[in-house]
C-alpha cells in the first residue's frame, strides 16, 4: 500500500536559527556601539604611564631571577605562618557557617516574616559590601595586629557569602516536607530541623568546604595588612629583597590549596 505524502513530509528550505538576545537590531547594535565608545574612552582616559612601565620590566626580571631557586631554609618560620593561617581560615570558616545558618533563615522569604527578612537581607548586605582588606584594615585598627583580626574579617567574609547562597536554596526546598510537618502540628522551630535543614545539608556541606578553601587564599591576603598568618611573612620578605623565599611561601600556598581542593572534592562526593 503507497504511503500518501502529506504538507509535512515535503521539506520548507527553511533552517531554525536561535533568535538574539535583544530582538531589536537598533537597540542591539546600539548598545554594542556605546561598550566600544566606552572602552575606549576609558582607556584613552586612564593615565597609564607607558614610561615607568618600560622601566619596570627590568626591575620585574630582576625579582624573577632573584626567585629562581626558592629558598626552603628557614622552614620553621614557613610552617608557624601557614599554621596560624590555617588556624585563622578553620576558626573564621567554623564560626562563619555557624552564624550563617540562622541568618540564612532570616534571609529566606519563605520562612521569614517580612520585618525579619528585610533584616536578614540587610546583614547579608553589609557583609558582602566590603572588601576583605578593607575590613581587615578596620579591625586591625580596633583590636590590634594578629590574628584576631583576621579571624573576625575572614568571619565577616564568610557570612556575607554562605548565608546568601543558603537562603536562595532555604527558599527553593520542597514544600510539601514542611506542609506534612504542619499538618501533624509541629511547631516552627521543628519544621526547621526536620523539614528545612535536612533539605540543604549537602548544600550547606559544600559551601563549608568552598568557603575554608576560599578562606585559606583570603587569610594570605589579609596578613599583609597585619592580620595575622602567612601574608605579614610574605610581606617582609619582600620588603627585604628576599625573593627566592618569598617565592618559596607562594609555593606553598598554592600546594595548600591544591590538598585542599583535592580533600573539599572528595568530601562533595561522599556527601552526594
Amino acid at each position: 500500500m503507497t504511503r500518501v505524502k502529506t504538507g509535512a513530509d515535503t521539506p520548507s528550505g527553511r533552517v531554525w536559527k536561535k533568535p538574539p538576545f535583544i530582538a531589536n537590531p537598533w537597540v542591539r547594535y546600539g548598545l554594542i556601539a556605546i561598550a566600544l565608545t566606552y572602552l575606549y574612552w576609558a582607556f584613552s582616559t586612564l593615565p597609564f604611564n607607558w614610561e615607568r612601565v618600560s622601566e619596570g620590566l627590568p626591575r620585574a626580571a630582576r625579582i624573577f631571577g632573584g626567585a629562581f631557586p626558592p629558598s626552603f631554609e628557614r622552614g620553621s618560620l614557613l610552617w608557624t605562618g601557614f599554621k596560624e593561617s590555617f588556624q585563622i581560615a578553620f576558626l573564621a570558616t567554623l564560626m562563619g557557617v555557624g552564624l550563617s545558618l540562622p541568618i540564612a533563615v532570616m534571609a529566606a522569604k519563605n520562612v521569614a516574616p517580612l520585618p525579619i527578612y528585610l533584616l536578614g537581607r540587610a546583614l547579608i548586605v553589609i557583609s558582602r559590601s566590603f572588601h576583605p582588606v578593607i575590613v581587615a584594615i578596620l579591625f586591625v585598627a580596633a583590636v590590634g595586629f594578629g590574628p584576631l583580626a583576621g579571624i573576625l574579617t575572614l568571619t565577616l567574609y564568610s557570612i556575607g557569602f554562605v548565608a546568601k547562597l543558603l537562603a536562595e536554596e532555604i527558599e527553593e526546598i520542597d514544600w510539601g516536607q514542611v506542609e506534612a510537618m504542619r499538618s501533624v502540628g509541629a511547631g516552627y522551630f521543628k519544621i526547621l530541623v526536620f523539614g528545612v535543614f535536612p533539605q540543604i545539608m549537602p548544600r550547606q556541606i559544600g559551601l563549608s568546604m568552598y568557603q575554608l578553601d576560599s578562606n585559606l587564599r583570603a587569610s594570605a591576603v589579609v596578613g599583609i595588612v597585619g592580620a595575622g598568618g602567612i601574608g605579614g611573612t610574605l610581606m617582609n620578605a619582600f620588603g627585604r629583597y628576599d625573593y627566592d623565599f618569598a617565592f618559596a611561601i607562594l609555593l606553598m600556598i598554592i600546594a595548600i590549596i591544591l590538598i585542599s581542593e583535592g580533600f573539599s572534592g572528595w568530601v562533595r562526593k561522599k556527601v552526594w
